[in-house]
């Protein structure tokens, strides 16, 4: 597609932006005056058309750090939306996770309203439904909440989603982008947000998608995409690339600040997150995160489970509760010095209970399910019968040496697996069990030395993992705190475990260089 400028269109929105006034704090009655990063987002936005003349960009997604001016912009694009883009009738709504959030932005666009002599004479705020009615051409620009399944059948013109990240699931999304702005000739989906900590929302997916955009990876002619911040592997602590993840640093937002708020960060452990999250625009996991994902990811070795007929491994299995995931993972130890460590892991979920969880968890276990990563067993909870059977196939394939199990709640499944002839073997769940081969999986990712294929639900649950630490230095999962499931990490490390006792037919690494001590 040819980029076609329309310097007039552009012109048309930054005038009208400018000639808002700010309405916060000191900033309060001055005009806009748009920054240099905020004015190439509206020319761009506004000015680029397609050859009919009508926008390019019917999305705009612009991910930046808190106190940057957010939520005064996202109120001038919806004044702009509504009053001066030329569209009879336009629908203009404000979208976040709560009626409250989304009344952030509408509350900044009355305050410019009440600024604006002109606006104020052509506009009739209706408090009660937070709306504003432009008289001129009977648009409006109206807060909604959350209850997507009542937004069916809008005619949308503009939508204004606040803090995308903090939406609770996909469903207002979906309602509002998908087929709403059809009758419409330019819609406008403008999304903007801090960066999240959910890396299974729709927030991060379409996050994803604009890093593939700006990497060349994508081609999408109708998204825009913005993000403000730094990147995993950048030094958070370097002033430098706070610059670069705050464009009004020094304008709207005092270093002084800042400043403040990285000592607090690193006097305390647990602020660092919120730092990062909010003030640098880092999609960060939990406060205390275990697994390098970056060093995970980089073990995304190819693995070909029929290459792997007939070879030795080991078994772990995490039955968790029968209304929950079960995890079967076996290892395969490497059979000479350059060899890694191949993981194979399996999950079941109950059938019934799928959609019912995608929607609580904000997990996608319904597409993990299409593409082969999760398997169903018929009802509302896992069959464990289902789960013996496709074990003892398993069986029939690899040669599994041992069958690995956490004691709780597995007693009638193991009894069922001996009696098909496997090894099994009770795995304690405290430090004494736990600790060496946990430090032991970290060793070998760190070293390349595993491969795992790139399972998402392998790497969802390593992602999860939140370890407690004793006063001699053990470590150990810890599943109350872990913020989601961990069990196919839990059954990975007690595979592991086993696979290491009983490398070279009883040698085992632990024997020959005692435990490791991170």
């Amino acid at each position: 597609m040819v980029r076609i400028f329309n310097e007039d269109k552009a012109k048309h929105a930054v005038n009208f932006i400018n000639n808002l006034k700010h309405t916060k704090g000191q900033w309060r009655g001055v005009p806009f005056d748009l920054l240099p990063w905020q004015d190439r987002i509206i020319r761009d936005v506004f000015g680029t058309v397609k050859n009919n003349g009508y926008r390019q960009y019917n999305t705009a997604y612009v991910e930046i750090p808190k106190k940057n001016g957010k939520s005064e912009l996202a109120a001038a694009i919806a004044l702009y939306l509504t009053c001066g883009d030329g569209e009879w009738g336009a629908e203009v709504y404000g979208c976040a996770a709560d009626r409250q959030q989304a009344s952030i932005v509408f509350d900044v666009a009355v305050e410019m309203v009440e600024q604006s002599p002109a606006l104020k004479k052509r506009i009739k705020p209706i408090m009660s439904v937070k709306r504003l009615v432009y008289k001129p051409t009977n648009s409006f620009y109206q807060v909604l909440s959350a209850e997507a399944f009542t937004k069916h059948g809008l005619n949308v013109h503009g939508v204004i989603f606040d803090e995308l990240h903090a939406q609770p699931n996909r469903d207002l999304f979906d309602v509002m982008t998908k087929g709403s702005g059809d009758a419409r000739l330019q819609p406008l989906f403008f999304l903007i947000t801090t960066a999240g900590t959910d890396r299974n929302s729709i927030c991060f997916e379409q996050h994803q998608k604009a890093v593939d955009l700006l990497e060349g990876r994508k081609i999408d002619h109708t998204f825009y995409p913005v993000i403000y911040g730094i990147k995993d592997d950048d030094d958070w602590m370097d002033e430098r690339n706070w610059y670069k993840a705050n464009p009004s640093l020094d304008h709207t937002i005092d270093i002084e600040k800042v400043r403040n708020a990285f000592n607090s960060a690193k006097e305390n452990p647990a602020e660092e997150n919120i730092f990062r999250q909010l003030r640098l625009n880092q999609w960060v996991k939990q406060s205390t995160r275990w697994m390098q994902m970056d060093k995970w990811d980089e073990c995304n070795f190819e693995v070909n489970p029929g290459s792997l007929i007939g070879r030795e491994c080991y078994g772990g299995l995490d039955l968790s509760s029968s209304i929950d995931i079960t995890a079967f993972v076996l290892v395969f130890p490497p059979r000479y010095e350059e060899e890694k460590y191949i993981i194979l892991p399996y999950f079941w979920i109950p059938e019934e209970n799928l959609k019912l969880r995608v929607r609580r968890d904000h997990v996608p276990y319904d597409i993990w399910e299409q593409q082969g990563y999760i398997k169903t067993t018929e009802g509302n909870v896992v069959h464990y019968g289902f789960i013996e059977s496709f074990i003892e196939e398993l069986g029939t394939r690899y040669n599994i040496k041992e069958i690995a199990f956490d004691r709780w709640g597995a007693v009638q499944m193991t009894q069922n697996l001996d009696g098909m002839g496997f090894t099994v073997v009770p795995f304690g769940q405290g430090y004494k069990d736990m600790s060496p081969p946990t430090k032991e999986l970290m060793k070998l990712t760190l070293e390349k030395k595993i491969a795992h294929g790139g399972n998402p639900v392998l790497r969802w649950m390593m992602d999860n993992i939140y370890v407690k630490t004793d006063p001699a230095g053990n470590i150990k999962p810890d599943k109350e705190k872990s913020t989601e499931k961990i069990d196919g990490a839990v059954a990975t490390i007690m595979a592991l475990d086993r696979a290491i006792r009983n490398e070279g037919n009883g040698g085992s690494v632990y024997d020959d260089r005692g435990i490791l001590v991170l």
